[in-house]
């Protein structure tokens, strides 16, 4: 599918460490999805990592927000900022990484003068379809019942998060709740029954950095556990985006998901939602979490900022005119 590409200089170096991240960092994750129910688990604890204390300034406390648990980055009495939920990827199997994911949340919270929580959602294979959802949606309503405007937050998530995104959107709306400000779907998986399908899980199988076909498959069996993957809330792809707020997809042209995320946008716009689309050359599957490796990783960063500010800020406008 042809598609505009971002114009954006990557150098060498960035380029280098793409090549290496497919030769070796890729063959690695697709090993580390090949084992038991039992083993992934093990898994799952040694990949946890341990929080840092401060990220970009910011005090991190593991809290219970709204029945989901997770760290915050900031003080949930600061009512008057903005709120960023991040939603962390993960193929739904790994938990968030406090050197990437928690990295990138503490530089947009600084950014933005926001809040940040992250839950530490429920994984696959011991907890497939809807425990991750669930917990994200009980995430948002915890900020909301915190006292943070609906208007104030924004939504972000990359790969397994940008699903997570997209359907607590579809949550949002059929529980009659107020829509956040806007949102921020990083590389989303958006179809989760296809394996040869969209095209670019073909065409850029290869070229992906990070992500397999048999990975994809692993992932999504543990994940979905037998359920119909038509359900638009395991694949959003699916879904009527009627209602939903502003939202901003950022891919690579390289990543197998690609077109999972260009579709996804064309449906947005569709159903008459505002649809901004970045795709960047060269970068991996969700590179914006990989700001020390990519040096041109901090403008994708930037470009959230400038989104989520934009919008968060003409929502609170309209909100006071009302």
């Amino acid at each position: 599918m042809k598609v505009p590409i971002k114009p954006v200089q990557i150098g060498r170096r960035s380029r280098f460490r793409v090549l290496l991240l497919r030769l070796f960092f890729k063959p690695f994750v697709a090993r580390m999805t090949r084992g038991s129910r039992t083993k992934m688990a093990a898994l799952q604890i040694r990949a946890a990592g341990r929080l840092a204390e401060h990220y970009s300034g910011l005090q991190v406390r593991y809290r219970v927000l709204g029945g989901a648990l997770g760290p915050v980055l900031g003080e949930l009495n600061a009512r008057d900022k903005l709120a960023i939920l991040y939603l962390h990827g993960g193929g739904f199997v790994f938990p968030a990484s406090p050197a990437l994911q928690l990295e990138l949340l503490g530089r947009l919270c600084r950014d933005l003068d926001a809040v940040g929580f992250m839950p530490d959602y429920r994984l696959a294979p011991l907890h497939p379809f809807p425990a991750a959802l669930d917990d994200c949606e009980r995430a948002y309503r915890g900020l909301l019942d915190a006292g943070f405007a609906a208007e104030r937050i924004a939504v972000i998530g990359e790969s397994a998060g940008g699903n997570l995104v997209l359907g607590l959107l579809q949550r949002i709306r059929k529980s009659g709740l107020p829509m956040p400000a806007c949102a921020v779907p990083i590389s989303p998986a958006t179809e989760l029954g296809l394996v040869h399908a969209p095209p670019s899980r073909i065409s850029n199988a290869k070229r992906d950095a990070l992500v397999t076909p048999y990975t994809t498959v692993r992932v999504t069996e543990w994940y979905a556990a037998g359920q119909d993957t038509s359900n638009p809330e395991i694949s959003p792809l699916y879904a009527d985006y009627t209602g939903f707020p502003a939202l901003y997809f950022i891919l690579s042209e390289q990543e197998m998901l690609l077109d999972d995320g260009v579709l996804a946008a064309e449906c947005a716009r569709a159903a008459g939602v505002e649809t901004e689309l970045d795709v960047w050359p060269v970068l991996p599957h969700a590179f914006p979490i990989f700001e020390s490796m990519f040096a041109e990783a901090p403008q994708a960063r930037r470009d959230i900022v400038e989104f989520v500010r934009r919008h968060a800020k003409r929502k609170s406008t309209e909100g006071s005119n009302q």
